[in-house]
C-alpha cells in the first residue's frame, strides 16, 4: 500500500506537472519569453496534441518568481461574449488570489463590487478560485473593468488566450474588433494568442481586413526533436528500472508522427508495465490495448460522418500521408469516385479536425490512434 501511495508516472497525458517532466522546447520557451519581455504579443500556432498548451504552462511556471503575473485562459468552451467575459474575468481574478493575499482579496472585492465576486476553494487543488456574476447587457462594461484592473497592476501581466480562433465564430458580437479596441490601449499587458486551427489563426493575424492584422509575432511549433525525446524517455524509464533502445523508440515515435500527446500516452503505459526491456513488440501490444479501449469512441466518430467521408478518411489512414488526393492512382486504388466529391469530403473533415493538412499540403488523420484503428 505504501508503494502505491508513492507511485508516480512521469509521462503525464493530462496536465503540465513540472519542468523535470517537460521534454525539451528550450528554444521555443526562450523565443516566447523574449517576445513577451520585449513587449511583443505572440500568435502561437500548432496542431492539437503537439504541445502548445504545455509550452505555455512551462513558460509561465518558469516566470513565477520573476515578478510577472501569468494568466492562462482556455476559450475552447466559449461561444459568445458573455461566456468569454466570464471565463476571462474569472481566470484573471483567480490568478491574482493566493491563500495569503488578504490585501489582494480586499482590492478585488472593492474594485469589482458590482460583479459580486465569490471565492471558493478549487475541489482538486484546494487553491482559492473566483467566480463572478455578470449582469445581462453589461459584458462589455465588465471587460473594460477587467482590462483596467490589469493595466493598474504593479507588475507586468502575461495572458495566454488558448484556442483563440473560437472568437471568430461568435455570432452575437464582432469579438475580434472589440478585443482589439481594448488590447491596443494596454501598456502593461502582453498576450499569447494560441490556436490549433492554422488557417483560421493565420487569417486572423495576416489578413489586412481583420482587426488583429500584423499585431503580433507569428510563432509555429512542431513536434519535439526525436533525439531529445529519446533521451528524455530513456532517462525516466531507467529510473523505473526499464530500458528502451534508440531503434525501438524510433519506431514508437514514427508510429504517431512524433505528436507529443500520443508519444506520452504510449510511454505512460509502457512505464506502467515495469518491463525491464521494452522492445517494439511491447510497444505494439500497448498500442493494441489502447485501440481496444477506444473502440466505442472510434465507432462514434464513424457514425458522425457520411459514408463517403468514412471511405476517404480510411483510405488516407491506410496510406499514412496523402499529398495528392486528386491523383488517379489514389482515387482508383480506393474506388473513391470523382475528385470533386472527395475534395468536399476532405474539406469537411479538416473543418471537423478529423483530418489535418500539413505544411507541404499533404493530408493525415488528426488523431494518430484513430488512424491506426481505421487501418484495421
Amino acid at each position: 500500500m505504501k508503494e502505491d501511495a508513492l507511485y508516480f508516472n512521469p509521462f503525464s497525458i493530462t496536465s503540465y506537472i513540472g519542468p523535470e517532466y517537460f521534454c525539451d522546447r528550450i528554444n521555443e520557451t526562450n523565443e516566447l519569453a523574449d517576445a513577451l519581455r520585449n513587449r511583443r504579443n505572440v500568435t502561437l500556432i500548432s496542431p492539437r496534441r503537439v504541445g502548445k498548451t504545455g509550452l505555455i504552462q512551462h513558460l509561465f511556471r518558469s516566470l513565477e518568481s520573476k515578478q510577472v503575473h501569468c494568466i492562462y485562459v482556455d476559450l475552447f468552451s466559449t461561444s459568445n461574449l458573455q461566456e468569454f467575459t466570464k471565463v476571462f474575468a474569472e481566470a484573471v481574478l483567480s490568478a491574482r488570489i493566493t491563500p495569503y493575499s488578504e490585501r489582494v482579496w480586499q482590492e478585488i472585492t472593492h474594485f469589482f463590487a458590482s460583479l459580486r465576486p465569490v471565492i471558493t476553494p478549487d475541489p482538486v487543488s484546494g487553491m482559492p478560485q473566483c467566480s463572478i456574476d455578470i449582469q445581462p447587457k453589461r459584458e462589455e462594461w465588465t471587460l473594460q473593468q477587467i482590462f483596467a484592473y490589469l493595466e493598474k497592476s504593479e507588475q507586468p501581466c502575461y495572458i495566454a488566450l488558448d484556442e483563440f480562433q473560437v472568437i471568430a465564430e461568435y455570432q452575437d458580437v464582432k469579438m475580434e474588433a472589440l478585443l482589439r479596441s481594448y488590447i491596443q490601449q494596454l501598456t502593461n499587458v502582453q498576450f499569447v494568442f494560441a490556436g490549433s486551427k492554422k488557417h483560421m489563426m493565420t487569417e486572423m493575424f495576416v489578413s489586412a481586413k481583420r482587426p488583429f492584422y500584423r499585431s503580433s509575432q507569428m510563432m509555429n511549433i512542431d513536434v519535439i526533436d526525436e533525439q531529445q525525446y529519446y533521451q528524455f524517455a530513456a532517462k525516466h524509464l531507467a529510473a523505473n528500472g526499464q530500458q528502451i533502445d534508440e531503434g525501438t523508440f524510433h519506431e514508437l515515435y514514427q508510429l504517431v508522427d512524433g505528436y507529443t500527446w500520443f508519444v506520452q500516452a504510449l510511454l505512460n503505459r509502457l512505464y506502467q508495465t515495469k518491463n525491464p526491456q521494452i522492445d517494439f513488440n511491447t510497444v505494439l501490444q500497448t498500442l493494441n490495448r489502447i485501440l481496444q479501449e477506444e473502440v466505442s469512441s472510434y465507432q462514434m466518430y464513424c457514425r458522425l460522418i457520411t459514408d463517403r467521408q468514412l471511405r476517404v478518411i480510411r483510405a488516407i489512414a491506410k496510406e499514412g500521408t496523402v499529398k495528392e488526393p486528386g491523383s488517379n492512382a489514389f482515387l482508383q486504388k480506393y474506388q473513391l469516385g470523382a475528385y470533386s466529391t472527395v475534395r468536399g469530403a476532405i474539406l469537411a473533415m479538416v473543418e471537423k479536425e478529423l483530418l489535418y493538412q500539413k505544411e507541404d499540403g499533404s493530408y493525415v488523420v488528426y488523431d494518430k490512434f484513430f488512424g491506426h484503428w481505421l487501418k484495421r
